[in-house]
């Protein structure tokens, strides 16, 4: 067993050297949910919106990594962006689930907030707040991803290592901030004017699916398997934001818990990104077979994401409490924060590599993408499961 992984030490590495890379970059995530604390008070509705877009971000994005790495393996890519290409059919495609997935978010977003009472703006607001905040930070994010993609491929490195962490990173960076500064610019905007806007965004939401409709078998085949999957994830995630929203009091006073958020959450849901992709790979290069029985090489890549884990929650932690002292925030305490970190992330991480297997595996098996269902499937439970998880510590260790 150890001599298995010891022959991936370069590959390990590879994947270490990212995932530190990308969790250091996502605490200044942290460090500025942590400095908004205000602004989730007045508007708590905006904690429910927060973890699925950026959660979407990352799935958006996570996949089109993913697709362009397999393409790669298999020797199918190219770097074409004429119309109806590999490159741009999944680009566009990416860009039409990024609105329809925005605009879903925000109704999801009013409609949790309200069951558990929150203060929320009114739904033609949050949908607003989410296409307008998707849209902006969904393109970048995108096209941070598509740098990384060209870099690899021209670099000879493995994306399935590499996309994860920094597409994970991006949604984390770009996403936070886009949101937490369009909420309070679009409310400034008058009344009547919002409204129509969100008309607008309607319209368009609907001319993207007649769009879509039009366009090539393989381009309507990534819309409709990606969207049908999404949906239903963007409604998991809204309700770890509702998990958050229910305990926001204890998070805003002890605002340690908010800078952790991002690189936590992030830093896990690259672990199992990474795993997931590993996994689309080997399924589709013929080196996995989607046994019942995981093999001796999938046993190998859960034990790498448990080493993951070990290395990357106790930096996650120190970081998030060194940041709270610096910016004159609350934290329980180093120690404490470390445990916290660990124990709920061990945990996490043992639930996420028996369903990034199963995943893959049923989708190989009943002839569907592993790239599209892996990382959005792992990244929306690791959400779910780990606001839960995580909440749950917090009051059993303070």
């Amino acid at each position: 067993m150890l001599q298995g992984i010891g022959g991936q030490w370069r590959l390990v590495l590879t994947g270490l050297a990212a995932l530190l890379i990308s969790t250091v970059t996502a605490s200044t995530a942290g460090m500025y949910l942590g400095s908004s604390s205000n602004l989730l008070e007045r508007i708590p509705g905006l904690m429910v919106l927060l973890p699925p877009s950026i959660d979407m971000r990352g799935n958006i994005s996570g996949v089109l990594a993913s697709r362009l790495s397999s393409s790669m393996h298999l020797g199918e890519f190219e770097i074409d962006f004429s119309r109806g290409s590999l490159l741009s059919s999944n680009l566009i495609s990416s860009l039409v689930i990024t609105l329809l997935t925005a605009f879903v978010l925000g109704v999801f977003a009013t409609a949790i907030s309200w069951l558990i009472g929150l203060a929320t703006p009114s739904i033609s607001d949050l949908v607003l707040i989410s296409v307008v905040s998707g849209i902006i930070s969904g393109v970048l994010v995108m096209g941070i991803t598509l740098v990384v993609a060209l870099a690899s491929y021209r670099y000879g490195l493995d994306l399935d290592l590499i996309a994860a962490p920094a597409v994970t990173t991006a949604g984390d960076l770009v996403t936070l901030p886009v949101l937490i500064l369009s909420a309070p610019l679009v409310l400034a905007v008058p009344q009547t004017i919002r409204t129509i806007a969100c008309a607008g965004i309607l319209l368009i939401v609907i001319g993207a699916i007649v769009f879509t409709r039009r366009q090539t078998e393989y381009f309507r085949k990534i819309v409709a398997e990606r969207t049908l999957l999404l949906v239903p994830l963007a409604f998991i995630g809204t309700l770890a934001g509702a998990v958050y929203g229910f305990d926001i009091e204890q998070l805003v006073d002890v605002a340690a818990f908010l800078i952790l958020l991002p690189p936590f959450m992030g830093g896990l849901g690259s672990i199992g990104g990474i795993l997931g992709s590993r996994l689309s790979t080997g399924m589709h290069m013929g080196e996995i077979n989607p046994s019942v029985r995981p093999e001796r090489g999938v046993v190998h890549q859960f034990i790498i994401s448990y080493l993951y884990t070990l290395v990357l929650l106790p930096l996650i932690a120190i970081i998030a409490h060194a940041a709270a002292v610096l910016l004159g925030l609350n934290s329980p305490g180093l120690s404490v924060l470390v445990a916290i970190s660990l124990v709920a992330g061990m945990a996490i991480m043992t639930l996420v590599n028996g369903v990034a297997y199963i995943t893959a595996s049923l989708s190989f098996q009943y002839g569907l993408d592993p790239d599209n269902f892996g990382i959005p499937v792992i990244t929306s439970l690791i959400d779910l499961i780990g606001a839960i998880t995580l909440v749950a510590v917090i009051n059993l260790l303070l």
